[in-house]
């Protein structure tokens, strides 16, 4: 009587091993991701389009055409911006 039930055991064991895992819940979301799916979805978008003065695209193009003037340098330097005067 032991002897049977001992083999069925062994026989059993390899059939435990391979059931599958329940299965796993994503992790919730974080206010992030929540503002990007949002903003993806174009779910809070206004109906009212909004259009630029032609003075404000004026001065976005003059801001743009200035970020030309300065040189990209070479490597960056980093300088502590402390109010101690160092």
């Amino acid at each position: 009587m032991f002897k049977p039930m001992m083999v069925v055991l062994c026989l059993s064991c390899p059939l435990l091993a391979q059931a599958e895992d329940p299965p796993r819940r994503p992790p919730p979301e974080t206010a992030a991701e929540a503002w990007l799916r949002v903003q993806a979805s174009n779910q809070q978008a206004s109906p009212k389009p909004q259009r630029q003065s032609a003075k404000e695209r004026e001065l976005s193009l003059q801001r743009w055409l200035d970020s030309y003037k300065y040189p990209i340098p070479d490597a960056f330097r980093y300088q502590s911006m402390s109010t101690t005067g160092n």
